[in-house]
C-alpha cells in the first residue's frame, strides 16, 4: 500500500452503466475511487473520477495486487453478468463470473480485514412471487441461473459476516433505466435486452420495430409488469448504504424500487406519447424465466437508509433515456418531440 494515497472505495465493475454512475456520484460527494473492471460489457470512457485497473475478479493475483497498493475503506461490488436469457442458455458461466468471483472478492476482502462491502442484487432472486409488492421478508425462489447465481452471491457475504467482522448491504435492484439527467452517462451497451432501451432504439428507427414478449401474463392487460427505477436514484442509493455502514449501521437487505408497476404495454403507450413517434410493435412468445409482476416493497431502504429518490416518474425516465440514446448515437432529433 502507498503511504501517502488517501483511503479509497473499490469498485469492481465500475464502467458500466450503473457502476459508473455511482463512481460519478462517488467522485462528486469528494471520494477517492478505483474501478476494478475488466471492460468486457464496460467502457473506459464513463469512469468520469478515480484510477482504472484493468482486470478480471478471476485474476485473484491482480484483485490481491489492488488490495495490496491501496487502503480499501470499502467495496462495492458490480460486476457480474446479468441477462436472464443468456443465464438459461449458458449457466456456467454465470455462476462463474457471479457466484465464484464473488467468493474471490470475498476472500480478498478476508485477507485484508475489509470489512464494509456494498453487493449489487437483484429482484430476480424473488422469482414467481405471489406477493405484490415483494417485501425484504419474502423467501427467495429464483426461476433463472442468474437469480439463482446472485442468492447463491448474497449467502456467501451473509455467511462470512456472520463469523467476522465483516458489515454488508445487499441491494437487490428492481428495473432499472433512464440517464442522467445532464447528459454525461447513461447505457452504452452494445446489446440491447432492457424494454426502455429496446422502445427508445424503435423510436430513434435503430430496429425496425419494438417486441413484446408474452401478452398472456396474469395481468391488468396480459403484458408483464415491472417496477421501473431511474438509474440516479438507485446510484444515490449506494452512496446513502456507504455512509450508512460509515455510521455504524448494521448489516441490511434492502429493495431499490419505487412501489410502483408497469405493464410493458403501459410504458410503449407512454413513450409514443412522449416522443410522438408510433413505432411499430410485434406480439411474440414468453422468454423462458421472465416472471408476470415484479413490484418492489421498498419501505425498508428509505426507512433504514433515509433514501428519497428524486426521479419517481416514468415520463422523467423515458425522456432521459431517450435523450442520451440521442446524444450517443448523435441523432437529429427534429422528429421527437417533447422529450426534454
Amino acid at each position: 500500500m502507498t503511504q501517502s494515497s488517501p483511503p479509497k472505495i473499490l469498485v469492481t465493475g465500475g464502467a458500466g452503466y450503473i457502476g459508473s454512475s455511482v463512481v460519478r456520484q462517488l467522485g462528486e460527494a469528494g471520494y477517492s475511487i478505483v474501478v476494478y473492471d475488466n471492460c468486457s460489457t464496460g467502457f473506459p470512457s464513463s469512469i468520469l473520477y478515480g484510477q482504472l485497473v484493468i482486470g478480471d475478479l478471476a485474476d485473484t493475483e491482480r484483485l490481491h495486487q489492488v488490495f495490496h497498493e491501496h487502503e480499501i475503506l470499502a467495496v462495492m461490488h458490480f460486476a457480474g453478468s446479468l441477462i436472464v436469457p443468456e443465464s438459461l442458455i449458458h449457466p456456467l458461466n454465470y455462476y462463474a463470473n457471479n457466484t465464484s468471483n464473488t467468493l474471490s472478492l470475498i476472500r480478498c476482502c478476508q485477507i485484508f480485514g475489509v470489512n464494509r462491502l456494498i453487493f449489487s442484487s437483484t429482484a430476480a432472486v424473488y422469482g414467481n412471487s405471489s406477493s405484490n409488492p415483494i417485501s425484504e421478508a419474502e423467501i427467495p425462489c429464483p426461476i433463472n441461473p442468474y437469480g439463482r447465481s446472485k442468492l447463491a452471491s448474497e449467502w456467501i457475504i451473509q455467511d462470512y459476516a456472520k463469523s467476522s467482522a465483516l458489515q454488508y448491504v445487499i441491494l437487490r435492484y428492481f428495473n432499472v433505466a433512464g440517464a442522467d439527467p445532464e447528459g454525461r452517462l447513461g447505457q452504452m451497451s452494445k446489446t440491447t435486452t432492457h424494454l426502455v432501451r429496446s422502445v427508445c432504439d424503435a423510436i430513434l428507427n435503430l430496429k425496425p420495430s419494438l417486441d413484446i414478449f408474452g401478452t398472456d401474463f396474469p395481468t391488468r392487460d396480459g403484458t408483464a409488469v415491472r417496477d421501473y427505477i431511474h438509474v440516479e436514484d438507485l446510484a444515490k442509493a449506494h452512496l446513502d448504504a456507504l455512509r450508512y455502514l460509515e455510521n455504524g449501521g448494521e448489516s441490511q437487505i434492502l429493495n431499490c424500487g419505487y412501489g410502483q408497476g408497469y405493464s410493458v404495454r403501459e410504458v410503449v403507450d407512454r413513450a409514443k406519447a412522449i416522443s410522438g413517434v408510433d413505432f411499430l410493435v410485434r406480439e411474440t412468445e414468453r422468454r423462458l424465466g421472465d416472471p408476470a409482476s415484479v413490484i418492489a416493497c421498498a419501505d425498508s431502504i428509505r426507512q433504514v437508509l433515509n433514501w428519497t429518490p428524486k426521479y419517481n416518474n416514468l415520463d422523467i425516465i423515458l425522456r432521459t433515456a431517450l435523450a442520451w440514446e440521442i446524444k450517443r448515437n448523435n441523432l437529429n432529433n427534429r422528429r421527437i418531440h417533447n422529450i426534454i
